[in-house]
């Protein structure tokens, strides 16, 4: 009994060391590399700089008032669109108290000049209509009487626009009321009735009443890296990525590049300006943020791989075409334009070979 059990220890001890070497045998193969491989394809390569700013309408004009006052009546809100000439407030004069004395006290003076014309005249007149005075004699007092009339009308006038901000003869024309002066939307409002304006003059750039923009005519407005800015030059083409709007990309043309970049955490950016070609039914409001990838050349049309298919060696470019199954052989090619991700291919393959992804096997 001893003996069987002895045997069978033995036979087990000898087929547990067969199934470690056989185990640690299969280990140790190597699974054969299966090489995926990728065609090339007819597509369009732009290579880019991106510019980051916002877009703003081209003509944005500030409304300020000419005479100060207490705003009296807004007739416009933000997002009315109004014609050149159109009212937008009124104006209450509150006068100044010298200029409103002097005016008194010169329609006072007006006052007595003319009364005492008047009484010349009519002396002159009766005398005049009797010939005891002659016509030379007689035009003079005439002429008196007249500029005295025309200086009572002036300094009354003159009371009214310092008391009211319009003349009595011109109401038409009221500094008080407050006109647009361009067609377009209007964007802001930042007076309410009852506050105090100031009149835009040589010193002040008083109050703005509100900001009208023609909202048809936008254009983009960015900064650019001095490491990329020699690079653009004017008329280049521009793809828009608006933040508010990602579900289309708006096109448009670089018009304007800074002659000096200012700094900016540390670096110098360079001021551009592009104007954004818009459909006749698209509205884009002023201020959205976006980024403009600025077109620096682009190829429609071409053969292309991804670049991460290349294979360098010294100064020549090229790829490993599958000629059988897992078998590859290299082949030179000749580059064109790259846009970082994708590169044109000039010569050496077509559409029709596969390309082996040399830097990523897949287990077959």
């Amino acid at each position: 009994m001893k003996k069987v059990l002895r045997i069978f220890f033995i036979v087990l001890v000898v087929g547990l060391m067969g199934y470690t070497l056989y185990f640690l045998f299969e280990k140790n193969q190597e699974a054969p590399v299966v090489y995926n491989t990728k065609s090339a394809e007819i597509t369009t390569i732009i290579k880019k700089t991106v510019a980051t700013g916002s877009i703003i309408p081209r003509k944005e004009i500030l409304i300020k008032p000419m005479i100060s006052g207490i705003v009296a009546e807004v007739y416009v809100e933000a997002g009315d669109y109004v014609k050149k000439g159109d009212v937008l407030a009124k104006i209450r004069v509150v006068p100044n108290m010298v200029a409103l004395n002097n005016a008194e006290n010169r329609l006072n003076q007006a006052g007595i000049e003319l009364e005492q014309a008047t009484i010349n005249f009519d002396r002159n007149k009766s005398l005049y209509d009797q010939k005891v005075i002659s016509d030379a004699t007689f035009q003079p007092i005439k002429l008196r009487m007249r500029r005295a009339e025309e200086e009572l009308v002036s300094a009354e006038n003159n009371l009214k626009i310092v008391k009211d901000g319009v003349s009595g003869s011109g109401k038409a024309v009221s500094n008080t009321r407050i006109q647009s002066t361009i067609a377009g939307m209007v964007l802001d409002v930042p007076i309410k009735e009852g506050n105090s304006v100031i009149e835009s003059n040589n010193f002040n750039d008083g109050t703005t009443i509100a900001i009208i923009a023609d909202m048809n005519d936008m254009i983009f407005e960015g900064k650019v890296d001095e490491s990329e800015v020699g690079k653009l030059s004017e008329n280049m083409s521009l793809i828009l990525n608006i933040g508010a709007i990602d579900s289309e990309k708006f096109e448009a043309r670089l018009e304007y590049i800074a002659p000096k970049g200012v700094e900016e955490n540390g670096a110098i950016q360079f001021l551009v300006k592009a104007a954004v070609t818009l459909k006749s039914d698209q509205f884009i409001r002023a201020g959205y943020s976006a980024t403009a990838d600025v077109v620096l050349d682009r190829r429609d049309s071409v053969l292309a791989i991804e670049e991460s298919l290349l294979q360098f060696e010294d100064d020549s470019a090229f790829v490993e075409i599958e000629i059988g199954e897992q078998q590859f052989e290299k082949r030179e090619i000749k580059l064109g334009l790259s846009d970082g991700i994708n590169v044109e291919i000039l010569e050496g393959i077509s559409e029709e070979d596969k390309i082996k992804e040399w830097n990523m096997p897949g287990n077959g």
